[in-house]
C-alpha cells in the first residue's frame, strides 16, 4: 500500500529502497517458482549475485530433496489450496552458491493481483541459534549423565528455595523421585526446625551476603522420606545465569565414615583408659608400699605412747610429746604421697571458645546417630529463637551430647515409639538443654545412684558415661541431672552459664 496520491514510480523506488536495506533475506517468486526480486541480504546469505538468480528456478537455492520436489509443491498448491509453508513458515535448509547448506527460518506470503500471483518470502539464517540450541542440548545432556552416574547426591534450587534437579543419588539418598520433589521447597529434606528457617536463611543471604553454608559446607542432618534421619557432609555452590542465581548441593552420606571415625575414637579411648588403669595399678601398689611403712611407724608409735601412759602418769610427758609429734610426721608424710596421687589424676584447664549451642547440637546428634542401632529413630529439635553463644570446650560438650544422644537411642530400641526431642532455652545467667526420649526410663534401683561411677544397666557398659558428663558439666559451672518423664521415657537436663566460667581440674 503506497500513501494517498503518491507517485507510483516514488512508491516503488521507496519499496526497493526498504527492501535492500532489510536485514532478512527477501525473495518474490512468480506462479511458476522464477525469481524476481532478490535482495542484498539474499545475495550476503547465498553466495550468489542478484543477477545469478533473478529469472531462474529458485529450487537452486535448495539442497535435495527439497531441490526436486519444489515444483511439484506448487503445483499441488495450484491445484489443491493445499499449503505446507505459504502463510505458515518453518524451519528448513538452504544451499549457498559454495554447495554448503544453512538452517533458516523461511515464511512465505502469496500476493494476488487478479489472476496473476506471486510468492514472497522472508529469509532468516538461524545458524547460530541453532548453533547455541546445539550446544544447550549437549550441556543438558552433559549435567543429566553427571546427575545419574554421580556417587553423591546433587541437588540444585532456585533462589526460592525450589527444586529444579534432583540427582539418581539423590533420588537414592533421600527416597524420593524426582517427579516428588521438583518444583517443591528443599527444606522437605530437613528436619525440624532447619525446615522452618531455611527460607530466611536464603532471604538473609540475598539481602546481605552473608554465608553460613554457601561455599563453606558442613556436616548436617537429612531427612528421608520415611521420616529417618542422618548425619550428610553438605557442600553448596552459587552458579549465576544471567539475572538468576542457582545453588547446587553436593551432599555425602557420612554414617559409614562417622561409623568408622566413631570406632576409631573408641578404640583410642579405650587405649587410653587401659594405659591409664595400667599406671594406676602401679601407683596403686607402690602407693600400698609407700603408705606401709609410715602408717606401721605411726601405729608402734601410738602404742608405745599407750603403754607409756599406762606405766606412769606423768613423769614420762616429754617422751610421750616425742612420739606424738613423730607420729604427726609420718601421717603428714602418708597425706603427701596421696595428694601426688590426685595431682597425677587431675586433667588441668581445658580450651575453651565461644560457641553456637546449635552447631554443636547438630554436629553432636549426627555423629550420636551412627551405627547407634538399627532401628530407625526421628529427632527433633526446639530451640530458642536467638540463643547466645557460651564460652566451653567444644569436644567436652560434644561428648556431653553425644552421650546423652546415643544413651536415649540405645534404651529405645525396643520402645515401638522412638522419637529423641532436643530442646534449647537461655534464662538470665543460664543456658538448659533438655535431650528427652520415649524409652523405658530410669529404674527405681537406679535413679538414686544415677551418676555414681560403675552403676549402670547395660550388660557392656562401665557405668561411667553419665559420671563423666556430670563432671564436665559441673567443670563449665553447670549442673546435669535426669529423671523419669510422666509421660514416660527420660529426660537429661544441664545448664551452662552464659558468661565464662573458671574452669576447674576434673579430679
Amino acid at each position: 500500500m503506497r500513501a494517498p496520491n503518491q507517485p507510483p514510480q516514488k512508491a516503488a523506488t521507496r519499496l526497493d529502497a526498504v527492501m535492500e536495506a532489510a536485514v532478512d533475506g527477501i525473495i518474490v517468486i512468480d506462479a511458476d517458482g522464477h525469481v524476481q526480486t532478490y535482495n542484498k541480504a539474499c545475495e550476503r546469505l547465498f553466495g550468489y549475485a542478484a543477477a545469478d538468480v533473478i529469472g531462474k528456478n529458485v529450487k537452486m537455492l535448495m539442497p535435495s530433496p527439497d531441490h526436486e520436489r519444489h515444483d511439484n509443491y506448487l503445483d499441488n498448491y495450484k491445484r489443491t489450496g493445499v499449503r505446507k509453508i505459504i502463510g505458515i513458515g518453518r524451519e528448513v535448509t538452504g544451499k549457498r552458491k559454495d554447495g554448503s547448506t544453512f538452517p533458516m527460518d523461511l515464511s512465505v506470503a502469496e500476493v494476488r493481483q487478479g489472476d496473476d500471483h506471486a510468492f514472497v518470502g522472508i529469509i532468516r539464517d538461524i545458524t547460530e541459534r541453532k548453533r547455541a540450541e546445539a550446544e544447550l542440548r549437549e550441556r543438558e545432556a552433559r549435567l543429566s549423565t553427571i546427575l545419574d552416574t554421580a556417587v553423591d547426591a546433587i541437588i540444585v534450587i532456585d533462589e526460592a528455595g525450589k527444586i529444579e534437579s534432583f540427582s539418581a543419588s539423590a533420588a537414592r539418598l533421600f527416597g524420593y523421585e524426582l517427579g516428588e520433589v521438583r518444583g517443591k521447597n528443599v527444606k522437605m529434606l530437613m528436619p525440624t526446625p532447619y525446615r522452618e528457617e531455611h527460607d530466611s536463611y536464603i532471604g538473609r543471604y540475598l539481602e546481605t551476603g552473608e554465608r553460613r553454608i554457601i561455599g563453606i559446607g558442613r556436616i548436617v542432618v537429612g531427612l528421608r522420606k520415611d521420616g529417618t534421619t542422618f548425619p550428610m557432609e553438605l557442600s553448596v555452590g552459587e552458579v549465576r545465569f544471567a539475572d538468576r542465581r542457582m545453588f547446587t548441593g553436593f551432599i555425602r552420606d557420612v554414617s559409614e565414615r562417622q561409623k568408622t571415625e566413631h570406632r576409631l575414637h573408641e578404640l583410642q579411648a579405650q587405649l587410653i583408659h587401659v594405659s591409664r588403669v595400667n599406671e594406676m595399678g602401679a601407683m596403686a601398689s607402690a602407693l600400698a608400699h609407700e603408705l606401709n611403712q609410715p602408717l606401721g611407724a605411726a601405729m608402734n608409735y601410738l602404742n608405745a605412747v599407750r603403754r607409756w601412759l599406762e606405766q606412769s602418769e606423768d613423769a614420762k610427758g616429754p617422751r610421750m610429746l616425742e612420739g606424738t609429734q613423730r607420729a604427726v610426721a609420718e601421717v603428714t608424710r602418708a597425706s603427701q604421697i596421696i595428694q601426688r596421687l590426685r595431682q597425677f589424676m587431675a586433667k588441668g584447664r581445658t580450651e575453651r571458645s565461644w560457641e553456637r549451642i546449635g552447631k554443636l547440637i547438630e554436629e553432636s546428634a549426627a555423629l550420636a546417630l551412627v551405627g547407634a542401632g538399627t532401628k530407625p529413630v526421628r529427632i527433633g529439635l526446639a530451640l530458642s529463637p536467638g540463643l547466645p553463644e557460651v564460652h566451653v570446650d567444644r569436644v567436652q560438650i560434644q561428648q556431653v551430647l553425644t552421650n546423652l544422644i546415643r544413651n536415649a537411642v540405645e534404651a529405645m530400641q525396643e520402645s515401638p515409639k522412638r522419637e529423641i526431642n532436643i530442646t534449647g532455652t537461655a534464662g538470665a545467667e543460664t543456658l538448659e538443654i533438655s535431650v528427652a526420649d520415649t524409652g523405658p526410663g530410669i529404674a527405681p534401683e537406679v535413679a538414686e545412684n544415677l551418676f555414681k561411677p560403675f552403676v549402670t544397666t547395660k550388660s557392656t557398659g562401665m557405668g561411667v558415661g553419665l559420671s563423666i558428663c556430670r563432671s564436665i558439666i559441673q567443670n563449665h559451672g553447670g549442673d546435669l541431672r535426669g529423671e523419669t518423664r510422666p509421660a514416660g521415657g527420660t529426660v537429661f537436663r544441664f545448664t551452662l552459664p552464659l558468661k565464662p566460667a573458671e574452669a576447674k581440674p576434673n579430679v
